[in-house]
């Protein structure tokens, strides 16, 4: 009896071992605002591959907006939502024939710093952050520049962006519209909504 129990006494405690052993784990997820955030240059980037530790790596997005990565070397990021940049990794890894069914996790370790500009018709021109997790409209801007002088046109906003990739796109802006509600203005273009780093907004003088 006593060479029995001592057995049982022996598997039970194997038993609980080892299901307290820790378990290989996906990274995890991110919230769903920093899923949104949109990957910029000199950003470093956590890249985890759920149950391949070989591939965890840490990177930098370069001048080119690439991040180098184990196996499928340069991968273009910049200008992606975080939850997109995930789906571009595994379809490097996939498409590469590395993994079959790659499940990617991208954490933003470190932000670069993200900045725009407002010059002109505004009481406090100048530099300004860019909030990491939520969006800014260039009606958020003027607001945080202190709103418009008397003399400010402010039907003809304009917002300078340069891409990654050195296009210069100049929008006008119809801010009064948007102070007025009008936010459907045919006049208001969609891309310009939304503030991204590096923007320069410009409000002309109102000519009297």
């Amino acid at each position: 009896m006593k060479s029995g129990l001592a057995i049982f006494l022996l598997i039970f405690s194997l038993a609980i071992t080892l299901n307290a052993q820790p378990k290989s784990q996906p990274a995890a997820p991110a919230s769903q605002s920093t899923l949104s955030y949109k990957i910029t240059l000199t950003d470093l980037l956590r890249i985890d591959v759920y149950q391949e530790d070989d591939l965890r790596t840490l990177s930098r997005v370069d001048v080119k907006g690439n991040i180098n990565l184990p196996l499928v070397s340069e991968v273009h990021l910049v200008g992606l939502s975080v939850s997109e940049a995930q789906k571009v990794v595994e379809a490097a890894y996939r498409d590469g024939r590395f993994l079959r069914n790659p499940q990617v996790t991208i954490n933003v370790e470190s932000y670069a710093a993200r900045e725009v500009s407002i010059q002109g018709e505004v009481r406090a021109p100048g530099r300004f952050p860019l909030p990491i997790e939520t969006s800014m409209t260039v009606l958020d801007l003027v607001t945080r520049a202190g709103g418009f002088t008397p003399d400010a046109k402010s039907k003809a906003v304009t917002l300078t962006r340069i891409s990654s990739d050195g296009k210069k796109e100049v929008f006008t802006i119809d801010v009064e519209s948007l102070i007025n509600g009008k936010a459907n203005s045919s006049n208001i273009n969609d891309n310009a909504r939304t503030l991204e780093p590096g923007d320069i907004v410009y409000v002309p003088q109102r000519i009297i």
